[in-house]
């Protein structure tokens, strides 16, 4: 997935990958080696196909209860504005996630990150956002790390704090806003729990002038950015976060050109969630064409939550990118590599396999990597491999 690499897929037939403490330092053809010399431990490809470690660049992956009867009511006709006076909701995950400790969101998240990382997925993006509070949106992310301690997986922390109105601030946005700026951000950062801040720049949730001001507490404290922005309207927020140098902006379809443009001039990178968009039956496509014009970087996502998007895949996002939003499976491909790093603001150490890369590597079973975003149920992972240690066969 090298751009110096003119190959389709940066591809290099007949290699050998050298690995030492836990970095790459050789890649090399085959022919001129002499494997009898070699004293290091050898694995034998066997004309496999190897990629770098996938990565899942925009998760909510930690979270308590489920919200499938609510999937089941829609279907059955009831609205989404009747589900939340019902009480569900959003606020069904926020209560559900107050209520549980650290280890029972570890407890209840591992299957959600197991499914993940046995597809190929060495590196996994977390956010905060289902307690919108400070002592559970502090939990939260004290999940998250726990998770990437307990598994062999890199874990990217996101404080999603202005995800949605808590219930106690209904009537009082700013007075929100004040408490994530004021309150959320300095606790994360001090305890140096998250890596980025997120928000949802949207008529149903925060405007661009309260994003706005997350984002300047954000750069204060150190923080990357993200932002969830054009998903049901344009507000530009992509354009506004890419202002701030914007590691990423998200979902996107309501994206013009003068937020690519602004994109395009940030390096900001433009990450698709079409499991987002088959859940909820959504019709506006994002931008394709501009985001390839203007070369914006794309990455793919699963956007794995309770609501919108309860799918733990990202091969499945990588056919859905294919089939839903026309991209290339090269270009899919370097969506959960290349340019998931990219989006998370690890392009230096990761989404590529190349000489002083971290050793993250998945071995498959595959003619072509095509395969990875064509077929999806049978799984032809052989060995995932982080930071130089096999852990998965």
């Amino acid at each position: 997935m090298d751009p110096n690499i003119e190959a389709p897929y940066g591809g290099l037939k007949d290699q050998a990958v050298g690995v030492r403490d836990g970095q790459i330092v050789a890649i090399a053809p085959m022919s001129g080696l002499d494997l009898k010399a070699v004293t290091a431990e050898l694995i034998d490809a066997r004309g496999g196909w190897m990629t770098p470690g996938l990565i899942d660049a925009h998760t909510h992956l930690v979270y308590a209860g489920n919200r499938a009867e609510e999937f089941e009511q829609r279907l059955l006709g009831v609205s989404y504005a009747e589900i939340a006076r019902q009480g569900g909701g959003i606020l069904s995950t926020v209560n559900a996630t107050r209520n549980a400790t650290v280890e029972e969101l570890v407890e209840l998240s591992q299957p959600r990150l197991q499914a993940l990382m046995a597809e190929g997925v060495t590196t996994v993006e977390i956010k905060s956002g289902y307690g919108l509070s400070l002592a559970a949106e502090l939990n939260m992310l004290r999940a998250a790390k726990q998770l990437a301690e307990q598994n062999p997986v890199r874990v990217s922390t996101t404080l999603l704090g202005a995800h949605a109105l808590p219930p106690e601030f209904r009537d009082d946005a700013e007075g929100y806003i004040d408490l994530v700026c004021h309150e959320l951000i300095p606790a994360a950062a001090r305890e140096g729990l998250a890596d980025a801040v997120d928000v949802f720049c949207e008529s149903i949730a925060f405007t661009p002038a309260q994003c706005d001001r997350v984002f300047r507490a954000a750069c204060e404290h150190g923080l990357g950015i993200h932002a969830h922005a054009e998903q049901l309207s344009n507000l530009h927020g992509a354009e506004l976060a890419a202002r701030y140098g914007a590691w990423s902006a998200d979902h996107l379809e309501w994206l013009d050109e003068a937020g690519v443009k602004a994109m395009a001039g940030q390096g900001t990178v433009a990450t698709l969630l079409p499991g987002a968009f088959y859940f909820l039956r959504e019709t506006k496509l994002p931008p394709i064409e501009l985001l390839r014009n203007y070369r914006v970087p794309m990455a793919i996502a699963t956007d794995l939550n309770p609501g919108s998007s309860p799918l733990a895949s990202l091969q499945l996002m990588m056919n859905m990118a294919c089939t839903l939003f026309r991209l290339t499976p090269e270009e899919a491909l370097n969506g959960v590599t290349r340019h998931g790093a990219q989006a998370l603001g690890s392009a230096a150490d990761i989404g590529m396999l190349r000489e002083g890369m971290l050793a993250d590597m998945v071995l498959w079973d595959i003619a072509h990597p095509a395969e990875l975003a064509c077929q999806f149920g049978v799984n032809p992972i052989r060995q995932r491999i982080v930071a130089g240690e096999v852990t998965h066969v």
